[in-house]
């Protein structure tokens, strides 16, 4: 059975704005993934990017620096 984490999530109103957060995270070494949105959060296009918890102050960084449309910010565990 896999531990429970909590986990920074980063929701999205579009797809293409989902697709742009993870190719800027690949290239810059960023760690996390695109998962389904967890069903307690609701977001435009149904994808979030989920990181370790510590990685969210480069990821907010990250954010204002390539100007990254996002619907919201959230902690949870997963």
């Amino acid at each position: 059975m896999r531990t429970r984490q909590e986990r920074f999530l980063v929701t999205f109103p579009s797809t293409t704005a989902a697709m742009a957060m993870e190719g800027i995270c690949r290239a810059g070494d960023v760690p996390g993934r695109l998962i389904p949105v967890p069903r307690a959060i609701t977001a435009g296009c149904g994808l979030c990017w989920s990181a370790p918890l510590e990685e969210r102050q480069r990821i907010e960084d990250l954010l204002i620096r390539e100007r990254l449309d996002v619907d919201g910010l959230y902690t949870m565990w997963l």
